[in-house]
């Protein structure tokens, strides 16, 4: 038998049932051995003065009365007993399996696994063992058809065989020692098999740092790739030209902001291709970095380009990039754009004329040729694919690229996730920013306290926003829908107020109107889904209110409410929420606490984990097997500093100890 071999030809798995083996991502005999469990049932036995109220636990005793089967009702009944540990006598329950009966034999001993009830000195049953074993048992994510019992009997049998041994070491030796890591032959076994929970632990720490190695030297291979087989451009900026222009702005620039456009700059004057995030809170002012950064490669003979993910957010960079820089020609580039003014923008862009443009992805469309390009800016990165990034690279001389995000993701985490990029944060706001005012209010108190409040406000000139998770009625989640919302706060507000609706099922032409619009002051509310949640610029409204808040993350929540407050005015976002778990309590009360985007961005990551902070959108991080990346951080961290110290030895590729990791990274770093 080899590692490689199909499920389909091991003892018991046949044609059928390796079907439903597939659809757990189990192929090969080594799929199977990789198939770790989620936890672990413990069923070594414990004196019952060890254990916690409510724990499930295995306890053996003597059975000292007769098993019982009492009837209630049409289907319920109750198989009781008492058993004897020391000179300790427990009563034994078992509900609905009356078949239990016969196992039960008096002054036998008898191992029985369930729920300890510390007052009534009592043990739920859930199941009786043949045999006492001091060991762990796995527990499997299986599916209909694939039985746990079946797929530990199964990792039994190929053990077994001895195929075990095959399992090759994919970590260099040298980390094995620093670490005191168990081999991976030992450590595949003992995740599945293992004698105690200290095997458990030593097998989990090692397959936790393989797989968050393996991840950071994937992420290093990637670097690799870009800084030395990639040539960049060298953009020759006039600094003088640059520091004038700073100078000219209406404000100063943060240290954090100063900092990050200096390492770009720094990026865009080497030799090397610069893959730079710029990530910074809502209003930090990336959008001014990034225009100084564009500026800086016109400077040098480039052309820039900016693409945003909507046609408004397109035409309000398109506003502030003229204003800051009349001296020079800039475009804007949108689908919804006349054909004749396309035209215009198409010829500009080839011949030179224009020197920076905005848009949205009609910037990379097969007609649109540049000139001389030289700088590529991504705005709310995430929003964009891989392929359609790649693409816009393609349509100059490999321009230099920089992304931008306003997501906020912890420091430390950020460096360490987007280990393929280089990472400037801005994480201070500037001067003047006015707080803004966030309460939490349950859903009782909106009609007769806050819809009056923002009728009074409205009436002084504020405009307002309200969103909802959805956008027409569900029978599966009792939320507030946008449609319903909409109706009720025409209803409310009469003539006195005009009311938009805005949804992510309207046309962008249709969306774009509505938002031009309510920036024009043609509406007083606007009630929308979260299609509003990037970057567009409405100074005077001032009130956000979002409805079954605790519906949404802590990092949307404040996304959300980065919408208001960009004005002169006092700003305020209502928070509207009756949530039934402590977490989406805890949620509402952070946000009541604090407006740093990265104190929330690290309470979310304690509260709903990876999973949801780092989507495959976002970040292109893996579906982990057993590392998380929040609460494994330490490991993470160990684990990408020796990755990038063994990219830092120009021939560490050529030492045998590497050779099996060698062929897992080929694919990525181009290695032969």
């Amino acid at each position: 038998m080899k590692l490689t071999d199909s499920i389909q030809f091991l003892k018991g798995v046949g044609p059928k049932s390796a079907e439903r083996y597939h659809q757990l991502g189990i192929f090969t005999v080594q799929d199977l051995l990789l198939y770790f469990p989620f936890r672990y049932d413990d069923f070594s036995s414990k004196s019952i003065f060890e254990l916690m109220d409510g724990e499930k636990t295995t306890i053996v005793g003597r059975v000292v009365t007769p098993a019982n089967v009492s009837y209630y009702g049409a289907r319920r009944n109750r198989l009781t007993f008492k058993i004897k540990q020391d000179e300790a006598v427990i009563s034994v329950s078992f509900f609905n399996q009356p078949y239990l009966q016969d196992k039960v034999e008096l002054d036998a001993e008898i191992a029985i696994y369930g729920k300890w009830d510390a007052k009534k000195l009592s043990v739920t049953g859930m199941k009786i063992l043949a045999q006492v074993d001091n060991s762990f048992q796995p527990v499997y994510h299986v599916m209909q058809g694939v039985k746990q019992s079946a797929l530990v009997n199964l990792l039994q049998s190929v053990f077994e065989t001895g195929v075990g041994e095959l399992i090759a070491e994919n970590l260099p030796t040298e980390l094995l020692q620093k670490y005191r890591l168990v081999d991976r032959k030992t450590a595949v076994h003992d995740m599945h098999f293992p004698i105690d929970e200290i095997a458990h632990q030593q097998a989990l720490r090692r397959m936790k740092f393989e797989e968050l190695f393996y991840f950071q030297m994937k992420l290093q291979a990637l670097r690799y790739k870009e800084k030395s087989l990639t040539q960049g451009l060298v953009i020759t900026y006039n600094a003088a030209q640059i520091a004038d222009k700073t100078g000219q702005l209406p404000y100063h620039l943060t240290k954090a902001q100063d900092q990050s456009l200096r390492e770009i700059l720094a990026d865009m004057a080497s030799p090397y291709h610069m893959n730079r995030l710029l990530q910074g809170d809502v209003g930090s002012g990336k959008t001014a970095v990034a225009s100084l950064a564009m500026y800086a490669a016109v400077t040098a003979g480039f052309q820039a380009a900016m693409m945003v993910p909507t046609e408004i957010l397109a035409h309000q960079h398109y506003e502030s990039l003229q204003a800051l820089f009349p001296e020079l020609t800039v475009g804007l580039l949108t689908s919804g754009m006349k054909a004749a003014e396309r035209r215009e923008v198409l010829t500009g862009l080839e011949n030179g004329r224009i020197q920076m443009i905005t848009g949205t992805h009609a910037l990379i469309q097969e007609a649109v040729g540049y000139q001389n390009l030289g700088l590529v800016i991504t705005d709310e990165q995430h929003r964009f694919g891989v392929n359609q990034r790649k693409v816009f690279r393609e349509k100059g001389q490999n321009p230099d690229v920089l992304m931008m995000t306003a997501t906020p993701i912890p420091r430390t985490l950020a460096i360490t996730a987007f280990g393929d990029m280089d990472v400037s944060i801005i994480d201070e706001l500037p001067a003047g920013r006015k707080p803004i005012t966030t309460r939490w209010v349950k859903h009782e108190q909106l009609t007769p306290q806050i819809l009056p409040w923002i009728a009074d406000e409205v009436g002084k000139g504020a405009q307002v926003y309200f969103i909802s998770p959805l956008i027409e009625e569900s029978e599966a989640l009792d939320l507030k829908n946008a449609t319903e919302l909409f109706a009720e706060l025409q209803a409310f507000f009469g003539l006195t107020a005009k009311v938009a609706l805005l949804h992510g099922k309207m046309k962008n032409a249709e969306k774009d109107q509505i938002m031009t619009d309510f920036k024009a002051k043609k509406y007083d509310v606007l009630v929308s889904t979260t299609v509003i949640e990037v970057g567009v610029n409405v100074p005077n409204a001032t009130i956000m209110v979002m409805i079954d808040a605790d519906r949404f993350g802590l990092s949307q929540l404040h996304q959300l409410r980065g919408r208001v407050g960009r004005g002169e005015k006092k700003s305020y976002t209502i928070l509207v929420a009756n949530p039934k778990s402590e977490t989406g309590k805890r949620r509402m009360q952070i946000m009541t606490e604090t407006q740093n985007g990265f104190v929330l961005a690290e309470e979310d990551l304690k509260l709903r984990g990876s999973g949801e902070i780092f989507g495959t959108r976002q970040s292109g991080l893996p579906e982990f097997s057993v590392a998380d990346i929040v609460n494994d951080y330490p490991i993470l961290e160990v684990a990408r500093q020796e990755a990038v110290a063994i990219f830092k030895d120009a021939h560490w590729s050529e030492k045998p100890d590497y050779q099996v990791m060698l062929s897992d990274l080929a694919d990525v770093a181009g290695f032969d």
